[in-house]
C-alpha cells in the first residue's frame, strides 16, 4: 500500500500521485460506489499498485478530509482564489458574491483576483478594490498580457492548497499557465457574438506548483445556485460587512430587509456598505426563503 493525493478525476479513472513522486492511473474500489462515497480531486487516499511499470493502481482508502467543496467538487482546500476580469466581459457582481457566500457558508477563506487590469481606468479598478476590501478579502489586480501583479499573487498560494475558479473567458488559464507553465492549459479565446468564453478547463486538476503549495484548476462557470438546504437566516452571516452593524439594529434577527430601524440597511444608503453587495444579498435571501417554501410544501405531501 501507498499512500498518494488525487490530482485529477475523468469519468472514473484517478490520476494519484504517489509519495514516491510517481503519478499512478487508479480506479476506485468497488465498494466506494456500494456505500455511496465518491473520491475527489485533493483526496489523500491510500493506493495498491497493480502494475509498477504500467504505473496502475486501485484507490483502496480514502483519508480524512479537511473538507469537501460541492461546487468546484474539490478536496482539502485552505483557500480558494475567484478570478474576474474588469473588462472584455464585464465583471458579474452578482455571480462572484454567490460564490464568496457559498465559500463564507463552507468555512473557507476566498481571494480576489481582477484580471485585464491593463485595459480598465483606474477609478474603475480602485472601485472593484473598495467594494471587495470593505468585505474583509484581500484584493489583487493583474494583467496577463504585461505580466503584472503575478508575483503578489504568487506570494498568495505560497504554503497553500488553492482551489482557482471563475467564469471562462476571464484569463484562469492564462493566469495557471504564468503561474505554472508546465499546466500548458489550452487558452481559450472570447466569442466576438456573446463575449463570453470558451470552455477550456473540462474537469478539476490539482498541479503542485513548488514551495509546498499545490493549486486546483476547475470549470469555468456563467451561474451558481445556492445550495436549498442553506437556512436564508444565515446567509446575513456570510455578509461579513454587514456583522459589525447587525448588533445596532431595532429588532434581533433582522434580516436587513423589510425591517424598520436596520442599520445595515441605513448603512446601504449611506454608501458604507456598497448597494451591488447589498441588492445581490436581497435577491439571494429571497431565492433561499422560496426554495424554502419549496421544501416545506414537498414535506408536507
Amino acid at each position: 500500500m501507498m499512500q498518494g493525493k488525487i490530482i485529477k478525476g475523468i469519468a472514473g479513472f484517478y490520476t494519484v500521485y504517489g509519495e514516491n513522486g510517481q503519478q499512478y492511473e487508479c480506479k476506485a474500489r468497488g465498494s466506494f460506489r456500494k456505500d455511496g462515497v465518491k473520491p475527489y480531486v485533493g483526496d489523500n487516499v491510500k493506493i495498491r499498485v497493480l502494475d509498477e511499470q504500467e504505473l496502475l493502481g486501485n484507490i483502496e482508502e480514502i483519508l480524512p478530509r479537511k473538507n469537501v467543496l460541492v461546487r468546484p467538487a474539490v478536496a482539502n482546500v485552505d483557500q480558494a482564489m475567484i478570478v474576474f476580469a474588469m473588462a472584455s466581459p464585464l465583471p458579474n457582481l452578482n455571480l462572484l458574491d454567490r460564490f464568496l457566500v457559498m465559500m463564507e457558508w463552507q468555512g473557507v477563506e476566498t481571494v480576489v483576483c481582477f484580471s485585464k487590469q491593463d485595459i480598465v481606468e483606474e477609478e474603475q479598478k480602485k472601485q472593484l478594490r473598495e467594494i471587495y476590501q470593505s468585505c474583509g478579502k484581500q484584493v489583487f489586480c493583474f494583467s496577463n498580457t504585461e505580466g503584472t501583479g503575478i508575483d503578489e499573487i504568487r506570494a498568495c498560494l505560497r504554503g497553500c492548497t488553492t482551489v482557482l475558479a471563475g467564469p471562462s473567458g476571464v484569463g484562469k488559464s492564462s493566469f495557471l499557465n504564468r503561474i505554472y507553465p508546465e499546466a500548458l492549459s489550452e487558452v481559450g479565446g472570447i466569442s466576438e457574438k456573446i463575449g463570453r468564453g470558451k470552455h477550456t478547463t473540462r474537469h478539476s486538476e490539482l498541479f503542485y506548483i513548488g514551495d509546498d503549495s499545490f493549486l486546483f484548476d476547475t470549470p469555468g462557470f456563467s451561474s451558481l445556485n445556492l445550495p436549498e438546504d442553506m437556512p436564508k437566516e444565515e446567509l446575513r452571516s456570510c455578509m461579513r460587512e454587514f456583522v459589525p452593524f447587525e448588533s445596532e439594529c431595532r429588532f434581533l434577527g433582522c434580516s436587513h430587509i423589510h425591517e424598520p430601524g436596520c442599520l445595515v440597511k441605513q448603512k446601504q444608503e449611506e454608501g458604507v456598505i456598497a448597494k451591488s453587495r447589498y441588492q445581490n444579498y436581497v435577491q439571494m435571501y429571497e431565492e433561499l426563503a422560496e426554495a424554502e417554501k419549496r421544501n416545506y410544501g414537498r414535506n408536507r405531501k
